[in-house]
């Protein structure tokens, strides 16, 4: 079986894990237009280039579709369930830097903390009949980090895009998105909690552990190992 690597389809992703394979003597290029989805592979033999969106990569890998992919850590941990159990981390690649973050609304000015947020959430349920919304697309991440922290009566909004906006157009109380620099929350009056980082993230080479490598997927891994001067 041919090795199969994912990689993202679009963006600075793409474009940043093309330059990462050739300074290390691998070239990814796509063929066609940016509508088409095949590409090649130059400088390591038996490997196929698979160009898919970066969340569709954890899938891929989990179910053995795809032997190697790159996507975000946050995209790993959100889509898959017993995360370890599916892949395993072979190198994190050094971009894609961004942080999964909770912010509340700069006017409230009592809220820095997850304790604050957890007691202004059972105020704002005895005084409005229902649940403080979090809005994100990360359910399982901030579902479980919210619980371990202790922060209930609240509800999560589901959020696919413009996530800091739902704070300014009503649909959500607070948010819980990524971010790398800040200046979108700050643009949309939006602070992070003092303890509300989730999770640091970037982009990381991923190795499927379904039961998918025939030998002729392991020679090509152990070829593209030594050319990437991989463990």
């Amino acid at each position: 079986m041919t090795l199969k690597l994912g990689v993202p389809s679009k963006g600075r992703l793409m474009d940043k894990t093309f330059a990462w394979f050739k300074e290390r003597g691998v070239t990814l290029s796509r063929i066609g237009n940016d509508r088409e989805y095949a590409g090649q592979v130059e400088g390591a033999e038996g490997v196929e280039l698979v160009l898919l969106a970066a969340a569709e990569i954890p899938r891929e890998l989990a179910a053995g579709r795809i032997h190697l992919g790159v996507t975000g850590i946050d995209m790993v941990r959100e889509k898959l369930a017993f995360w370890q159990n599916r892949v395993a981390e072979v190198e994190p690649l050094g971009f894609g830097e961004a942080d999964l973050v909770i912010a509340v609304p700069d006017f409230w000015v009592d809220v820095e903390t997850l304790d604050d947020l957890d007691q202004v959430a059972t105020a704002f349920r005895a005084t409005h009949g229902h649940r403080l919304r979090i809005a994100t697309k990360y359910h399982r991440l901030i579902r479980d980090f919210l619980r371990e922290t202790g922060v209930s009566d609240y509800q999560l909004v589901d959020s696919q895009g413009a996530t800091e906006g739902t704070v300014k157009n009503l649909t959500a109380e607070a948010i819980a998105d990524i971010t790398s620099t800040g200046a979108t929350l700050s643009a949309n009056h939006l602070r992070i909690l003092t303890d509300g980082l989730v999770l640091s993230s970037q982009a990381v080479l991923y190795k499927t552990r379904a039961e998918v490598w025939d030998a002729e997927a392991r020679t090509a891994w152990d070829g593209l190992k030594a050319q990437l001067s991989l463990d």
